[in-house]
């Protein structure tokens, strides 16, 4: 697949209001804006592993422990690595925050602003 050079991969779960903020920023950072909705678009494991890689995080440090799904079926249990990836893959709206990727920077936007950082 050939991508634009300054194409800003976009990963995020419309029905966060956060997630539509950074959305807003995300456009005017790049003018090429891949967006993925995490809701709809699977993400294989190899897919979490690219993005987690560039984030330089593990797959628990992007979901929400608050979230009930997360204190019912997640909390108190010991994973290994391949389980993580696969509860990133069933539980897409446990992640707190939106990515975005550009190049080889990624951040995990918590706060609208840090999308700036990939500039």
């Amino acid at each position: 697949m050939k991508m634009h050079p300054n194409e800003l991969f976009f990963y995020y779960n419309p029905s966060h209001n956060v997630d539509k903020q950074v959305r807003a920023y995300a456009h005017a950072v790049a003018k090429h804006v891949n967006e993925i909705n995490i809701d709809k678009e699977k993400i294989t494991s190899t897919g979490w592993r690219s993005i987690l890689n560039k984030l330089n995080l593990r797959p628990k440090d992007l979901l929400n422990r608050a979230h009930p799904d997360y204190q019912s079926h997640i909390a108190g249990k010991s994973w290994d690595d391949e389980s993580w990836l696969q509860i990133l893959i069933k539980y897409p709206h446990l992640i707190k925050a939106p990515i975005a990727i550009m190049k080889d920077k990624a951040v995990l936007c918590t706060s609208p602003n840090q999308i700036l950082r990939l500039n």
